[in-house]
């Protein structure tokens, strides 16, 4: 199996399982890890999902010996729902790169909410290798999360980005201990499988609105968003728990 899902007290475990390849994509991989994301997202007890690689890579991008004679254009049209649905899914998306991270599998790490690394592993945006552009959102995420400059650099040298330095430029979340990076990884997920799980997705459809608005339409975004959280079980949870001066326990409703 490509894909491999385990369920966890309240969030998913999903691995790419092809570690022969580094994890390498291939069509019917991606079209499992998209099925996969969509069960964790039926199902109501799932509340995160943890996304890492098995082996000693998390993903070298699309597996080039797969390609064939299919166009890229056509490839495309099977990942890009794939990173339409991460950032689209109402529920917050650890990422634990456990080593090179390449192409259009760094971009699919970056797609996610959350990002660990291990101090290890490595960001390539290795497309200019072979005379391509970064897809699978590159050219969207990168610019801004790291800047015009990091980002031209980043895409047409083509040169291995440190998880530390990563770490450093904002490309993600934390570089961590190679040993400790799957439990540090586990340790978030339950902890936002634990929060106000619509909260959090209002969240990140706000966030995501913010890179194309304008203050003023900003703004409204959040009024309207802030009303639909302030409707949900969990901020009645979270009200009545502050004033008690007690942990609040979200339910995710």
């Amino acid at each position: 199996m490509t894909i491999l899902v385990e369920k966890r007290s309240g969030y998913r475990l999903i691995t790419l399982n092809r570690p022969e390849r580094l994890n390498a994509l291939t069509l019917r991989m991606g079209d499992a890890l998209y099925a996969a994301l969509g069960e964790a997202e039926a199902d109501q007890s799932c509340r995160a999902v943890l996304l890492t690689g098995a082996g000693r890579g998390f993903c070298a991008g699309q597996d080039l010996a797969a390609v064939g004679e299919a166009p890229l254009g056509d490839i495309l049209e099977h990942y890009n729902p794939l990173i339409r649905k991460i950032r689209a899914l109402p529920l917050p998306v650890v990422c634990a790169v456990n080593g090179v991270a390449a192409g259009a599998g760094a971009n699919l790490a970056l797609a996610c909410d959350i990002v660990l690394a291990a101090r290890s592993a490595s960001f390539v945006q290795a497309f200019a290798r072979i005379g391509l552009i970064p897809d699978c959102g590159g050219t969207w995420f990168l610019p801004r999360l790291v800047g015009a400059a990091r980002a031209r650099g980043l895409a047409m040298l083509a040169e291995p980005l440190p998880a530390e330095m990563a770490a450093e430029w904002g490309l993600i979340w934390q570089a961590v201990e190679d040993g400790k990076l799957i439990d540090e990884a586990h340790v978030l997920a339950a902890r936002l499988a634990t929060q106000a799980t619509q909260g959090l997705a209002l969240t990140k459809r706000a966030l995501d609105a913010a890179e194309i608005n304008d203050l003023d339409r900003q703004l409204d975004v959040e009024r309207d968003l802030q009303a639909e959280a302030g409707r949900t079980a969990d901020y009645t949870e979270g009200v009545r728990a502050f004033l008690e001066k007690r942990p609040p326990v979200f339910t995710g409703r």
